[in-house]
């Protein structure tokens, strides 16, 4: 009988582990009546507002009593586009290519609400590799961050504009597709003729002497004028809380004229919400030239926004080019 009182022990005292356990296991969490607001972001510069906000918890202390604010940072612009698909994110920050994705595959359905930043990338070349022009670009190997992102259409219109072609058009300007971290490195090995990137990697690229700005940001296309990053919403959340959208759209705009007004308190703001998630601060240095080729701007240049729209179409990327009242909703009535 002695062998058998360990099991009796152990099977008396079964309720009473689990009543323990039942004990400690965490509560499901409470309906708290609140609308959930879910907002996506990058950790980049481009992002300015999202990280000003984010930081500063405009959004929730303005929503504390209405309002369940959360954030989710993406390192590309697909993924947060297939969380707004799935329903996990109302209103995102984001490229204008992916904007253009995003609605263009809903139908029309997620809308681009505003504008957040311009320009942000430039044109370098490699310091040895001859190129003075654009036209000196011919027979020359270039890198972009990806096929058919914002970068990448933007080198595309400067080609066509001064008579070149990629190879796959027949022409003999080879385009490869690599991270930007990547192409940092392609240009110190030599492996690169030229790249156009988003800030801050071109400032990183020229203070490294390997390479220098043959067309800044305001030289690269429409005279910088172009998005570098805009806000979308999913067309549910527009629908069902135009209040909150409009309250939103009022708090985008006030944190764009912040940090116009406080450029070396934003930038110290952004790169606090950069370490957060990425582990590293940018370099001061980098930090301030980067920030000097970007401007903050909740006002949307449509125009600049479809022309990205009709080079895809030219280049195979889309079917069509998305009517204008199909792509923005800058309604600011509740």
């Amino acid at each position: 009988m002695k062998k058998l009182i360990p099991l009796i022990v152990l099977l008396s005292t079964v309720p009473v582990l689990l009543l323990l356990f039942a004990a400690c296991a965490p509560d499901e969490p409470a309906d708290s009546g609140k609308t959930s607001v879910r907002i996506a972001y990058f950790p980049n510069i481009t992002h300015t507002q999202a990280l000003v906000l984010k930081n500063q918890q405009t959004l929730e202390l303005a929503w504390e009593d209405t309002c369940d604010v959360s954030w989710t940072s993406f390192s590309a612009g697909p993924s947060e586009i297939e969380a707004i698909f799935a329903g996990e994110i109302d209103i995102g920050y984001i490229g204008p290519v992916p904007a253009l994705n995003a609605n263009i595959k809903s139908g029309g359905d997620v809308k681009i609400i505003a504008n957040a930043t311009n320009a942000g990338a430039v044109l370098l070349v490699r310091t040895d590799a001859g190129i003075s022009s654009v036209e000196d670009l011919s027979g020359k190997k270039i890198a972009v961050p990806q096929i058919a992102n914002t970068q990448h259409l933007c080198l595309l219109a400067l080609l066509s504009e001064h008579g070149l072609k990629t190879a796959d058009q027949g022409g003999d300007v080879t385009v490869n597709a690599s991270s930007n971290a990547d192409i940092v490195n392609l240009m110190d090995a030599g492996s690169i003729d030229a790249a156009v990137v988003p800030e801050p990697w071109g400032t990183i690229m020229e203070q490294n002497g390997n390479a220098e700005i043959l067309l800044d940001y305001d030289e690269l296309f429409q005279n910088g004028n172009y998005p570098a990053a805009l806000v979308v919403a999913s067309g549910d959340f527009i629908r069902e809380h135009p209040d909150l959208v409009a309250q939103f759209l009022e708090m985008h705009e006030s944190t764009t004229s912040f940090i116009n007004q406080n450029p070396a308190e934003a930038q110290q703001i952004v790169n606090t919400e950069i370490e957060l998630v990425t582990g590293k601060p940018i370099d001061e240095s980098v930090m301030e030239t980067a920030f000097s080729r970007i401007t903050a701007t909740a006002e949307l240049n449509a125009d600049a926004i479809l022309s990205f729209a009709a080079i895809g179409k030219e280049e195979g990327f889309y079917s069509a080019v998305p009517e204008e009242t199909d792509v923005f909703d800058t309604e600011r009535n509740p």
